[in-house]
């Protein structure tokens, strides 16, 4: 077991036993993917770090109480991006930001547009900018060209999922890469080093997505990129696990400083973590 010490995974996933997922659920993870916070717990602490971040899974929709539990029982150990109604109360609202959610997430894959267009949207976005929350957002391929305008409008400091789940292929110059980058260039946005299993072709251990990653470090800068390892691996059928992907890290920023800044100076900062 390694020792532990100060380091954040930065997108996570918890699943419960006795929580119902949502009739409108896109995907139900298989009895083998969906971890409780328990178990994540355990696999932090077998690969020696301290904090993660959890993102609201999609089967609950919009109940958030399987991660608000999550994060009760750590007793600090987690922070939370939630997913939300935008016609949720200001009461509830303030009780999900003490609790430790700072965040919302979108899905550009899922739902184009519409969560940021739906009645309700901009009042939602305009008390998250009070509550310094991030909009996080999953999209991959072009999507991100569209819906630019659009995130840019809310006024909040946007979080892109999994270096924007490029198509590795078509090259650092793709419309949504580019536009990606951009974020990072002018619009202080911050990125997550996460998912590479999801974008690569190659499989094991990943080192086609290594251009991608070094254009988005160097766009985003080290105060602006965190770490995420995406377990416990839902909605893909191929066998992942935590290793590989930890691993990459030491590739993708051989010094360990760098390697501190983006696992643990960057996001105890940007989420509260201490």
């Amino acid at each position: 077991m390694n020792a532990r010490t100060l380091g954040v995974d930065s997108h996570a996933h918890v699943f419960g036993p006795t929580y119902p997922y949502d009739p409108n659920r896109l995907y139900e993870p298989k009895p083998t993917q969906a971890g409780t916070a328990r178990q994540f717990a355990a696999v932090l602490d077998a690969h020696g770090l301290t904090h993660g971040l959890l993102v609201q899974a999609q089967p609950y929709g919009r109940d958030n109480r399987c991660m608000l539990d999550a994060m009760r029982e750590g007793k600090g150990r987690f922070r939370g991006i939630a997913l939300l109604d935008p016609a949720i109360s200001d009461r509830d609202l303030a009780a999900l930001s003490d609790a430790g959610v700072v965040g919302l997430r979108i899905n550009l894959m899922t739902y184009k547009l519409h969560e940021l267009t739906e009645p309700g949207a901009d009042r939602l976005f305009a008390r998250l900018r009070e509550l310094k929350w991030f909009l996080q957002v999953h999209y991959e391929k072009d999507e991100l060209v569209e819906a630019a305008p659009l995130l840019r409008k809310t006024g909040l400091t946007v979080m892109l999922d999994h270096f924007g789940r490029p198509e590795l292929e078509r090259g650092l110059d793709q419309p949504g890469f580019r536009t990606t980058l951009e974020f990072g260039r002018h619009d202080g946005a911050v990125i997550k080093l996460s998912g590479p299993f999801r974008s690569s072709v190659e499989g094991l251990p990943y080192r086609d997505v290594d251009p991608f990653i070094a254009a988005a470090i160097n766009a985003f800068t080290l105060d602006r990129c965190v770490w995420g390892s995406d377990w416990p691996y839902v909605h893909i059928d191929e066998r992942i696990d935590y290793g590989p992907g930890f691993a990459c890290l030491d590739r993708w920023l051989p010094d360990p400083a760098d390697r501190r800044k983006v696992l643990w100076e960057t996001p105890s900062r940007l989420f509260g973590f201490k």
